[in-house]
């Protein structure tokens, strides 16, 4: 929180905590007709078919009402063909979508910052029909067998129609998505040993997907330049086994005096699963400048760098110059206030997808059976610590024991929640901030210089390897 006399505004937190009138009502649609999915379209359990039943009901009323409520009927009696999947396919999305708005409003209202309009894609260019088809028909197989039934004569039926798309650029997003869609499922199986399914993060992708191969869905960005200075807020590290991705989230200042608005910069790179914690950063800098900036507290001066309307920067270090001393907090504090929230694209409106750039000052901590807890003028908000990478000298220590927090208010299993990317904490006496991208441009922190090192024997013994490999 910010005190509202230092311009800041007050974060209401309590706001957060009060019940989204038909929220659990959506979520619930979308869970039904999810767990439909789990048994498959092909022969509907009649205990499963009121999922598809409840979608066509939370859409009554809609431009998609007549289509979902005759793919429901279809569905139930196991009938249904492709267009009718897309149907529930797009409302399922359009439920969630809701959700997210719903859920975004009143993150706006908390924080008391405005969110700029979604714009309007540019007309599709021409695309392959057939392939668009053959990856239609694949996720179809997909959604009558189900994931319990899934085996790898299903999901290899992937593998052509991904290779193909894949050579045409306008086809990549599609492409990608179907790719690592497939792989996953290809390690789950086969679906009926399975003890666990991931039921809502599968028919996310299968919903996803379906509608990314309908002509026009999986448009260009509208894209723009700008040029200004740069605020790094912090970093939020993703990492899997075979890659990493870091997302820098700052402020951006239009040189042209223009009301300031948050942006996003990210950079992703493959990695062997033996690099980890503070070694990714080796991966990830060459790639991006501004790493090397927000780990060493600096602005950056831009000059007609890409980006998109939803606020993500398409980063090239040709547009880019190291700028002068920027301390997170103080733009935390100062400029955070002031600026506008990116707009949202209409296929990424989902609940998964909040991540909202938030200031927290003057909250007390308390720790439940492992459960971290900030309450800031009586209202509590969870924190996921779990979060918090290993790449960084942030740790769940010091974010119980700190004062202010910079981070990304998500929403997760039901509950608003604060992903801390930078803590204000006092360490022997001295007040201190601790970045969890504090060593993204290097360090000579005792930890981190050893993690950095071991990383460095570790990629240089790959590389050896690699080159033997070659040379054979």
């Amino acid at each position: 929180m910010v005190p509202a006399d230092e311009g800041g505004g007050m974060m209401r937190a309590d706001l957060l905590a009060e019940t989204i009138t038909g929220l659990d009502e959506a979520l619930a649609a979308v869970d039904a007709f999810d767990q439909m999915l789990v048994t498959g379209l092909l022969r509907p359990q009649p205990a499963r078919t009121a999922g598809p039943t409840a979608l066509a009901h939370a859409v009554a009323g809609t431009p998609l009402a007549a289509r979902v409520a005759e793919a429901a009927e279809k569905t139930a009696g196991g009938a249904a063909g492709e267009d009718h999947f897309i149907a529930l396919a797009a409302a399922r999305t359009a439920l969630l979508g809701s959700a997210h708005d719903a859920l975004m409003a009143r993150v706006e209202e908390a924080t008391g910052r405005s969110r700029s309009e979604a714009p309007v894609p540019p007309p599709a260019g021409q695309q392959p029909v057939n392939l668009l088809a053959a990856a239609r028909s694949w996720l179809s197989d997909l959604a009558r067998s189900g994931w319990q039934g899934i085996d790898h004569d299903v999901v290899s039926g992937a593998a052509p129609v991904v290779s193909a798309m894949l050579q045409d650029p306008a086809l990549r997003r599609p492409a990608v998505l179907l790719d690592g869609f497939a792989a996953e499922l290809a390690a789950s199986c086969p679906g009926a040993s399975l003890e666990r399914i991931p039921a809502r993060r599968w028919a996310d992708l299968w919903s996803r997907a379906l509608l990314l191969t309908l002509p026009g869905a999986a448009h260009t960005p509208v894209t723009g330049t700008i040029t200004g200075r740069l605020l790094p807020l912090g970093v939020d590290v993703h990492e899997h086994a075979t890659a990493v991705q870091a997302q820098v989230h700052a402020v951006f200042e239009p040189a042209d005096g223009a009301a300031p608005r948050l942006v996003r910069a990210g950079v992703a790179a493959p990695k062997p699963d033996t690099v980890v914690g503070a070694g990714l950063w080796q991966l990830l800098r060459p790639h991006m400048s501004l790493l090397a900036a927000a780990g060493e507290g600096r602005s950056m001066d831009l000059t007609d760098m890409p980006v998109t309307a939803e606020g993500d920067l398409v980063w090239s270090d040709e547009h880019a110059r190291r700028g002068e001393p920027a301390d997170a907090f103080t733009t935390a504090r100062v400029a955070l206030p002031a600026a506008t929230d990116p707009a949202t694209a209409p296929l990424d409106r989902h609940p998964a997808r909040i991540a909202v750039p938030v200031f927290l000052e003057g909250y007390t901590t308390r720790k439940d059976d492992g459960a971290l807890t900030f309450t800031l003028a009586g209202a509590p908000l969870a924190v996921d610590v779990d979060r918090v990478p290993t790449a960084g000298p942030l740790t769940p220590g010091a974010v119980a024991a700190s004062g202010a927090c910079i981070g990304l208010l998500r929403w997760d299993a039901g509950t608003y929640r604060v992903q801390p990317l930078a803590v204000e904490t006092t360490v022997r006496k001295k007040a201190v901030a601790i970045h969890a991208g504090g060593w993204a441009g290097g360090t000579t922190d005792k930890a981190g210089a050893k993690a950095e090192k071991a990383a460095t024997d570790a990629v240089s013994a790959l590389r050896e390897r690699a080159g033997r490999l070659l040379r054979k």
